[in-house]
């Protein structure tokens, strides 16, 4: 599998399937992932599906995700 690189668009992205919390809101404060083939994970913004996707190895979506539920980021969401 060919690595995908960051800043992609999301577009481009073919035979995924993008996930959306269901704490996301309807006017669009939400992002979405997707399990690549290669094991990689992309995030992009719902408000922008075809613009640029940020691609994750899914250890570093471990870490963020553990940090997250250490309430680490508590700040930004304040």
């Amino acid at each position: 599998m060919a690595k995908i690189n960051n800043g992609v668009s999301a577009g481009l992205l073919r035979d995924v399937t993008w996930l959306k919390s269901r704490h996301s809101t309807a006017d669009g404060n939400c992002v979405e992932v997707a399990l690549l083939a290669g094991g990689d994970v992309a995030v992009r913004n719902s408000r922008d599906p075809h613009g640029p996707a940020l691609v994750y190895t899914q250890a570093e979506i471990a870490a963020f995700i553990a940090g997250v539920k250490d309430g680490e980021f508590d700040l930004i969401a304040s």
